[in-house]
């Protein structure tokens, strides 16, 4: 063991939140470490968020141009899924991270490869892959940004079939020939719209009501209707008793006493925190837990502990979790230079308010799905006094233009007491680009009155906008 070596921050987790983390520590003057056990770029550059996006993009493609007079009959052959694959390869720059660790020496982090431990108050111990250990200590702040890994039911039988996990779905070399997903939340939909359109038959299997629980119904109804469309079968109410793996097929057993056999399964069930062995019984927490935060992401009760992205499970987002980095980023470097009063109250330099109120998301399906903000049911459960306003949206002119027979749906929910915005909801081709309008609606608190100055260019899907401010005004 060598001697430590101290930083004014240290962060365990490379993934983009640690990189953000460190990068605002950095960028206040302060020294800053991080410690990764696998790629630098984490989950979103390698499993998640790139490389799904990546398969999605040329299976939206086709089918916005299907739906484009003049253009159609040129694209309804099968997609080049080697072209795809090879695409998806490119952006995960074929699972190798010289580009992120050429970025942390650019700004002046240093990388400590190996497994992180907290070994006690402001102390990381890092353990290499030859087994060497040393010990980072820090001035300031620690800061977990270790995320999530896919969480897998006990079933019997599940280890020797070598189910897909989220990672498996993104990363696989070819289209299996019959794929079962289960579950209905984003990961099981994308990659559902993904292979199913890169060859697969693809069967989803949700035990509850439908898709996207998380969201508006009507979200989730019209991607099981695109899906089913596009050759897919869902079945909701279902579960998945036991599995099992014989000559290469897999045989799943539904709670109906039904089976049913594919190339390959995917779980898609949830997250679980990857914080099982990263030290916390130290510290007198609870390993394998998420960690429990305030708003500047301090891990409560702790003056140096930070938890920030999906391991706090506020918001398991990629694009939240680096504007937590941001927010605990600047805390971390008011607190360290001795700043008496931080601004932690809503809206605040040092609140991470957006976590309660302005959350966006865009599920990359066709139909896209894009929301901001609280859904009717959540505003309602706050206890606010709402109005949801619904708005076909074949009927803005814009949406016309984009594709012949458009179909989508837009909602905003309306405080009625303060006349702003609590939530909006879009669901249709092309829609993930208009969300943005509605993150800074709602975190900007515009009122109403003033939204209806916003004038929409003509004609684009924006003019949606213009139709629920009208539909609300009757």
């Amino acid at each position: 063991m060598t001697d430590a070596i101290t930083y004014d921050v240290v962060v365990i987790g490379a993934g983009p939140v640690g990189e953000n983390v460190a990068d605002r520590a950095r960028a206040a003057g302060l020294s800053a470490a991080i410690v990764e056990s696998e790629l630098v770029g984490g989950e979103c550059s390698y499993w998640a968020c790139m490389p799904s996006k990546a398969l999605l993009r040329p299976v939206i493609a086709r089918a916005d141009a299907r739906r484009v007079p003049g253009l159609r009959d040129s694209v309804q052959g099968a997609l080049d899924v080697s072209a795809v694959l090879a695409h998806r390869d490119d952006y995960t720059s074929h699972w190798k991270d010289d580009g992120q660790v050429g970025w942390l020496e650019g700004v002046g982090v240093d990388l400590h490869r190996g497994h992180g431990r907290i070994a006690g108050p402001r102390e990381v111990t890092v353990t290499g892959t030859d087994g060497t250990t040393r010990t980072l200590r820090a001035r300031h702040a620690v800061a977990v940004c270790t995320g999530t890994r896919a969480a897998l039911p006990d079933l019997p039988g599940l280890a020797d079939v070598k189910p897909w996990t989220s990672r498996e779905a993104t990363s696989a070399d070819q289209a299996p020939g019959r794929l079962l997903v289960v579950g209905g939340g984003v990961v099981a939909v994308e990659m559902a719209t993904a292979w199913q359109a890169l060859g697969s038959q693809v069967t989803v299997l949700v035990r509850g009501g439908g898709l996207l629980p998380r969201m508006e119904p009507f979200a989730g109804e019209l991607v099981q209707e695109a899906l089913a469309e596009a050759g897919a079968e869902v079945r909701c109410g279902v579960s998945v008793t036991a599995v099992r793996r014989e000559d290469g097929v897999v045989t799943a057993t539904l709670d109906d006493g039904s089976t049913l056999r594919a190339d390959e399964i995917l779980f898609a069930t949830g997250r679980a925190p990857r914080t099982d062995d990263i030290g916390l019984e130290t510290v007198g927490l609870e390993p394998g837990t998420y960690l429990k935060v305030d708003d500047s992401l301090r891990v409560e009760g702790s003056d140096w502990l930070y938890a920030v992205g999906d391991a706090n499970h506020r918001a398991l987002l990629t694009h939240q979790g680096k504007y937590q980095a941001r927010i605990a980023g600047a805390a971390i470097a008011a607190r360290a230079q001795g700043v008496p009063l931080l601004e932690t109250d809503r809206w605040g330099a040092h609140s991470a308010t957006a976590d309660h109120a302005a959350v966006p998301q865009v599920v990359f399906t066709d139909p896209e799905a894009a929301s901001a903000g609280l859904t009717l049911a959540e505003a309602e459960e706050a206890g606010h006094r709402v109005r949801a306003v619904d708005y076909d949206m074949s009927g803005v002119a814009g949406a016309g233009l984009y594709a012949d027979g458009y179909r989508g749906r837009a909602r905003m929910v309306v405080d009625l007491d303060r006349e702003i915005l609590l939530g909006v909801t879009f669901v249709g081709p092309g829609v993930g680009e208009l969300i943005h309008s509605a993150t800074m609606a709602i975190a900007g608190e515009i009122p109403l009155s003033r939204l209806w100055h916003a004038v929409p260019a003509y004609p684009t899907i924006s003019e949606v906008w213009l139709r629920l401010l009208e539909t609300y005004r009757g």
